[in-house]
């Protein structure tokens, strides 16, 4: 067993939370053909989510990891807990109507109490802490627009605070910001050490996850969908493509309906008291609301996590986010010179409406992928919704939209070309301190 764990410990990526994560769990490759109820491709929240409120419900499901369970942006991200979407809720109710959009807000607002409520039920390590989420915007137009956002959650029931001028100064430790909205509902994890948790608690509750289990191919057998693997196939009633930012072309067209970018993480060394205190000092994370968007904490050992947009390719080194380390001093110029231990990145999905897609592509098929940067607590609450299909609860009954056909993005082989020129340029306004 040991020499296993430290064997997947050598498979990781390369960052802060493989060193400072729980102990994974042992999640053995497939070997022969097996028959479940659900199979579910993908071992990220989403999956592991899926799988987890499942078993929970006595269903019999097996989940097929290509790697271990978190080894995606699932264990790589900021660690942000953020509530809502990327759209405001009156913006939502006039796309999908007043009932599903209500529905809609709900469920969104209210994702990270479920990932907070299911650490404490299950007792996860991974450095929870429900401390509020900060949206701050430095520029005229995002400021205006963080003001009337607020005021709308606000009559909305929504737990949020404006801030600006010295509140938002005192609660960030930077001059930057024009102002601030702080959501209580926010907080942070460790996102690997919280993967690491679903999985264990998934199987625990009965599930079944196999690692190093690439599925290969899929195919319609009766009323059975058979997944295929260099170890054996599973088959089953469902099947639940759970792949997110590392879609391939498992089920045609689906990598076609995200565009895939990559964002990156700088973190330093436990910082020294006097200045881990006056760097967000009521223990919040904070995501910026502007164009580009950059986002930043302290980890339980007052390590400061800088993240934003990154080159797309895999990097592994701290020396590959000088544009972020610059910034880092640009917010905070009393921080001086750090020792930055760790730089890493992963791949993310973009929807261009910015939606969470959930779609059901054939019968008994479910597709979920394209959180836009609200993973944590999206994807985990997006399969308790998965589970409720699976269960028997009608697709309009679901508190997202269900698709039935996949939505391609036109041009899309195009992706890399638009989505550099957009990391580059946010780099240019970090540099020139716009």
């Amino acid at each position: 067993m040991a020499d296993d764990v430290e064997g997947r410990r050598k498979r990781l990526p390369r960052s802060l939370y493989a060193e400072t994560a729980r102990e994974p769990v042992a999640t053995p490759p497939l070997r022969g053909d097996k028959r479940a109820s659900v199979v579910v491709v993908g071992g990220g929240f989403t999956g592991l989510s899926t799988a987890l409120h499942l078993a929970q419900r006595r269903v019999d499901v097996t989940v097929l990891e290509a790697r271990e369970p978190g080894w995606g942006a699932s264990g790589r991200n900021g660690g942000q807990v953020n509530p809502g979407l990327k759209h405001e809720p009156e913006e939502i109710e006039r796309r999908f109507g007043r009932d599903l959009g209500r529905r809609m807000a709900a469920l969104s607002g209210g994702a990270p109490d479920r990932v907070f409520a299911l650490v404490r039920e299950l007792q996860i390590r991974c450095e929870a802490n429900q401390s509020g989420t900060i949206r701050a915007a430095f520029s005229k137009s995002s400021a205006k627009f963080l003001r009337q956002a607020t005021i709308a959650s606000k009559d909305r029931g929504a737990p949020v605070e404006f801030m600006e001028g010295e509140a938002i100064a005192r609660a960030t430790g930077a001059n930057r910001y024009i102002c601030g909205a702080l959501d209580r509902r926010g907080g942070s994890v460790n996102p690997l050490g919280y993967a690491r948790g679903l999985a264990d608690a998934a199987i625990q509750a009965g599930a079944i996850i196999h690692g190093r289990t690439h599925a290969i191919s899929v195919e319609k057998r009766g009323d059975a969908w058979a997944v295929a693997t260099p170890g054996g196939t599973v088959t089953a009633d469902w099947l639940v493509l759970a792949t997110n930012g590392y879609t391939d072309g498992l089920w045609p067209s689906l990598k076609q309906t995200i565009v895939p970018v990559y964002s990156g993480i700088v973190a330093t060394e436990p910082l020294p008291m006097d200045i881990a205190k006056r760097i967000l000092p009521m223990g919040t994370v904070l995501y910026e609301h502007e164009d580009i968007t950059v986002y930043y904490r302290l980890d339980v050992s007052n390590r400061l996590l800088m993240g934003g947009r990154s080159r797309l390719r895999t990097l592994e080194s701290p020396d590959d986010f000088q544009d972020l380390i610059a910034y880092t001093k640009r917010l905070w110029p009393f921080i001086g010179n750090l020792n930055w231990t760790h730089g890493w990145n992963g791949q993310l999905a973009l929807t261009l409406d910015h939606y969470p897609h959930l779609y059901e592509p054939a019968r008994n098929v479910i597709a979920c992928l394209g959180y836009n940067g609200r993973g944590v607590a999206m994807a985990t609450t997006m399969g308790s919704e998965i589970a409720r299909r699976i269960a028997g609860t009608p697709a309009k009954e679901l508190d997202m939209p269900v698709r039935s056909a996949l939505e391609p993005i036109r041009f899309h082989r195009f992706w890399p070309i638009g989505v550099a020129a957009r990391v580059a340029y946010g780099r240019v306004v970090r540099a020139i301190g716009a």
